[in-house]
């Protein structure tokens, strides 16, 4: 069993909380200071839940610069109110640095059939489609 310490919950909230921000900031349209406030927990909750070191380490790996210089600028861009700008720049950091996790995340949504409740959504889906 895996032990999650106390710090690592309150990370998950905080993080849980920046992306709320930061989708909330889209909707409204770009707004700068929910996306600046969303960023700042995100990247604070993200260093709580895995720690300092691994978070340095992680971001400033040789063959993750590049997608590091991105994020990390789409977030300087939000923080002096370009929200726009900041947001594509962030995007594309983020695709840049979580490219190895998104075979991960598809080949357990892929798996998703064995989970009893998203079984039966994903027939639903696929029953409702074939009909069109």
């Amino acid at each position: 069993m895996i032990s999650i310490t106390e710090w690592q919950k309150i990370g998950v909230g905080i993080t849980g909380f920046g992306t709320f921000f930061i989708l909330f900031g889209i909707l409204l349209y770009f707004d700068s200071v929910l996306l600046a406030f969303g960023n700042l927990l995100f990247v604070t909750g993200l260093s709580l839940i895995i720690g300092l070191r691994r978070t340095f380490s992680f971001f400033f790996q040789r063959h993750k610069l590049k997608g590091t210089s991105f994020f990390l600028g789409g977030v300087a861009m939000v923080l002096l109110r370009w929200p726009l700008l900041g947001m594509l720049l962030e995007a594309y950091g983020f695709v840049s640095l979580f490219k190895g996790f998104f075979p991960v995340a598809f080949g357990f949504l892929g798996s998703a059939s064995n989970i009893p409740f998203l079984s039966t959504l994903s027939q639903k889906f696929q029953g409702s489609s074939s009909m069109v």
